[in-house]
Order: C-alpha cells, then sequence, then structure tokens
C-alpha cells in the first residue's frame, strides 16, 4: 500500500521550506512530507553556481518572515543565500523530513476517495513509490530545472571554443568529465541582457582577458547599494524583534512605491533611470542606444547592478557592450547581421528560462487529463476545477518570498477551516467574475511569452486577479472570507 500524508510538499527550495514551517507551526495536527527531486536543499540557490551569481531583491524581503534576515549585505550572493535557507530548513527541524532525488512526475485525484495519488520516482531508474496525500502543496518554482533555453543559431556546431549556459554551470562543476570552466585570460562573449547577464559579467570581468555583452534589445538597469545602512542602524539601536519588522516593511512599501511610479508615469521613470546610466558611465556613452528598451519599466524586470559594479566595470574597458543580431557562429566567435565580428574562446549563452509551472508534472482529475493552460487562477494559487491543490508562485515585481509566504499562510488557513467543518474538499469554481480573462503574467519577457499557451490565466477581478501588490494580497490572503462563494466545499 502507498504511504499516507495529509499534506506533501513538493519542492525543498524557498517555497517548500516555507511551506513546511507554516503547517509546522499553524497546522500541528497534520502529517506532512517534502519531495525534492534534487540531491539538496535549496532549489534555484542550489542550482545556479555561475560566477557572481546573488539576489536582485533585497534580504530583508526575500528572507522569511519567521526567520529575519541578519546579514550585512542587503543584496547577497548565491552562496550566502543558499546557506540561509539550508540554516533555516536545520533550525526547524525541516531537513529531516525531505525526501532527495524523488520526483514527482504524475498526480491523480479521486473524488470517491477524496485525495491524490503521487507518482514518484525514485533515485534509481526503476523504483516508484507512490504516496496518498489529502492536499497537495506544489512548490516547484516557475521553470524547468533540468536546461535552460538556448536559441537555434545558424552556425553553433562551427565554434571552436566552448558554449556554456548559466543553468547548467552547477552541473558542469560537479561533472566527473567535464572541468569547470576557465575563463581565465579569455575572450569571453555573453549573450544576452537580462538579470542573469548582468549579475554575472562583473564577476567574469575580475579574471577574463575581456567580457562583451551582446544583446539584441536593451534591458532597464538601475544601480543601488549593497548595503542598507538605515537597516543596519536600526539593528544597532532597536531590539531584533523591532528592527527586523521595521526593516522589512520598509522595503516592502518602497518597493510598492517605485513600482506604481514607473507603471503610473513610465517616461520620467524612464528618464530617471537613464540619467542615472549617464551619470555612471559619462556623456559619451551611447546610453540610449545600449540601455533604452522599447518598452516601459517593468514591462519586464529591472535588473540591479549592486554597488555599480556593472557600470564600473564598462568605464574600466574590461566590459563592452553590442547591441546587434547574430547572423551565426563562425570558428573563431560570432558574425553579426551589421557584418561585425566577435572574437571568442568562449561564449556563454545567457538566453534565460524555460518556463514551467509545476514543472510540467501531469495533473489527472478523475480520469480526465488536466492542462493548465484552460485554467483560471485562484488567488495566484490554485486553479479553477482543481481540487485541493496549491502551487507557490512569487511576485514577479517584488521578492518572491513576500507572496510565497502569503500563500502558505492561506493554506493553512483553508486547512484548518475545513479540518473545523468536516470537509474533504475543496474546488475553485469558475462563476461570472471569471467571464473576462487575459494573460497569467503581464510581462513582455521572453521566457513569459514563449510559455504564454501553457499558463492558466487570470480574470479581471477578484479572486481571479493577479495584482502584483503585497498591501492588497495581504488583506485577502490573511483576513479575507475563505468560503467566498467560488471555493466550492463538499
Amino acid at each position: 500500500m502507498p504511504e499516507q500524508v495529509d499534506v506533501l510538499i513538493v519542492g525543498a527550495g524557498i517555497s517548500g521550506v516555507a511551506a513546511a514551517y507554516y503547517l509546522g507551526e499553524r497546522c500541528p495536527n497534520l502529517s506532512w512530507t517534502i519531495v525534492e527531486g534534487r540531491a539538496a536543499i535549496g532549489g534555484t540557490w542550489d542550482l545556479f553556481r555561475y560566477p557572481g551569481v546573488r539576489s536582485d531583491s533585497d534580504m530583508y524581503t526575500l528572507g522569511f518572515r519567521f526567520r529575519p534576515w541578519m546579514g550585512e549585505k542587503a543584496i547577497a550572493d548565491g552562496p550566502a543565500i543558499l546557506q540561509y535557507i539550508r540554516d533555516t530548513a536545520r533550525e526547524f527541524g525541516i531537513d529531516r523530513k525531505i525526501r532527495f532525488g524523488h520526483r514527482v512526475c504524475r498526480v491523480e485525484w479521486s473524488s470517491q476517495s477524496a485525495e491524490w495519488i503521487a507518482e514518484i520516482e525514485g533515485p534509481s531508474t526503476f523504483e516508484r513509490l507512490h504516496i496518498r496525500c489529502k492536499f497537495l502543496f506544489m512548490c516547484t518554482g516557475y521553470y524547468r530545472y533540468d536546461e535552460g533555453y538556448t536559441p537555434e543559431w545558424a552556425g553553433r556546431e562551427c565554434f571552436r571554443g566552448e558554449i556554456a549556459h548559466p543553468q547548467s554551470w552547477g552541473a558542469r562543476r560537479h561533472s566527473a568529465d567535464r572541468d569547470e570552466l576557465n575563463f581565465d585570460g579569455k575572450r569571453v562573449v555573453v549573450i544576452g541582457s537580462g538579470a542573469t547577464a548582468v549579475t554575472m559579467i562583473p564577476a567574469l570581468a575580475e579574471r577574463a582577458k575581456h567580457v562583451t555583452m551582446l544583446q539584441r534589445s536593451p534591458t532597464y538597469v538601475v544601480s543601488g547599494p549593497s548595503r542598507d545602512e538605515l537597516a543596519l542602524r536600526l539593528h544597532k539601536l532597536l531590539p531584533f524583534a523591532v528592527a527586523a519588522p521595521l526593516a522589512r516593511w520598509r522595503m516592502i512599501l518602497r518597493g510598492i512605491y517605485y513600482f506604481q511610479i514607473a507603471r503610473r508615469r513610465p517616461q520620467e521613470a524612464r528618464a530617471n533611470m537613464l540619467r542615472g546610466i549617464r551619470e555612471a558611465l559619462g556623456p559619451d556613452f551611447d546610453v540610449e542606444r545600449h540601455f533604452g528598451p522599447r518598452y516601459n519599466p517593468w514591462d519586464q524586470r529591472v535588473c540591479l547592478a549592486p554597488d555599480a559594479d556593472f557600470f564600473k566595470a564598462i568605464k574600466a574597458g574590461s566590459v563592452s557592450i553590442v547591441t546587434d543580431e547574430i547572423d551565426r557562429f563562425v570558428e573563431t566567435g560570432i558574425l553579426l547581421k551589421s557584418g561585425e565580428r566577435l572574437t571568442a574562446d568562449i561564449i556563454i549563452t545567457a538566453t534565460g528560462l524555460r518556463m514551467k509551472i509545476m514543472h510540467g508534472v501531469d495533473i489527472v482529475v478523475d480520469g480526465a487529463s488536466v492542462k493548465l493552460g484552460d485554467t483560471l487562477s485562484y488567488k495566484g494559487m490554485m486553479y479553477s476545477n482543481i481540487p485541493n491543490l496549491a502551487s507557490s508562485f512569487g511576485y514577479t515585481n517584488a521578492s518572491w518570498t513576500l507572496k510565497a509566504e502569503l500563500i502558505c499562510e492561506y493554506v493553512c488557513r483553508l486547512l484548518n477551516y475545513m479540518e473545523r467543518r468536516g470537509y474533504a474538499q475543496c474546488t475553485p469554481r469558475r462563476d461570472m467574475s471569471a467571464a473576462e480573462t487575459e494573460a497569467y503574467i503581464d510581462f513582455s519577457s521572453g521566457y513569459v511569452q514563449r510559455a504564454l499557451d501553457e499558463l492558466p490565466k487570470q480574470g479581471r477581478r477578484r479572486p481571479w486577479k493577479l495584482y502584483q501588490n503585497y498591501l492588497k494580497d495581504l488583506l485577502v490572503m490573511r483576513f479575507g472570507r475563505l468560503n467566498d462563494g467560488v471555493i466550492e466545499f463538499k
């Protein structure tokens, strides 16, 4: 007979650790376990190992509310974040309830028994495990862990140097038959202009002969301090229990303020961003060409350069930017459509992710296969006509953890409500408020646009609308009615 738990958590990254903590704290009568497809805690922060990897969100909000960040830097590097997640899991005993190397490949719901059966691949190729659960909490992130996105380029096989994708960097380091990529004294071309490129290029420039960022179109990049001096002063002057929430709420409100300004006065926000880059790079740099996107701020995520490291590397001459399109790869590098050639020893394809909510797990409800693209998202965490399932999906305009923790709190409220009233099943049902739909994520980024058909839709009114606003979500998720006439309880 398969094992049985009340709640099965899938994934042991930030979301999975948060889910385990809140379930243990607020639903002490329920049993739970975590299955994790990889061999370690940390999710994104264990997977990404490329040079310079760090957060582009401050740690006062990326850190957990129940265990506030105590590091010196508000913008922390990847190893520090990974250690923080692992320490959190160990402190609360969460690490003892994780099954590593177990990947959920299929889940099937039965209304007759009011439970999910999760089919799980074990560490061995031939091993299959089945776990029954009353509620399924998917904390798998939003992209495929096994491979990133790389466009098809003509002549790629002709290039005599090495080609690497940042997402595979960690796998490369730990592979027995492949050495860690050595870029000392090499000419490196990084294809891409998103957060990964902006993050890794300053680190590469410290050792490479020269680094060229090749971008088809620019991205907004802003600089900011890696340390928040006001937050550090608060921690020196006030008790930790007072200083930590103040530092966190300051960052939350500041983020909401700047995002709203950018949305309401985009041209003003654009001008301010470009003005800051001109001050960093000087009047002779073509800022409009290389840093002036065709879209408005926050139509895609804005990249962060802590302590202006990206701009300092450009000004020092160790980094250059080329805005052009690739014609084809050649033996010594890349031929551009303009006719220019970029010579390279190493090419890094920082070209994005393959977005995949719930990591492509097959979902079956009462014998019928479900496509997420046909569903409607309920409060950004459940899906129309799928019972007893929630997934953690963070903010696109703020720290992931802020929304993830609100979802965890809501799931606990929901489970306790069902237990008190003897309900076994809860299912969001589409109503008249869901008549009009729109894209799940209002972003023009390539990784979002490529996945639109596979993503659920959102409505234009509550509870089907995603507001990307912590204050609005806080009121709904923490204090809103559970039996709102949209969720069907049985």
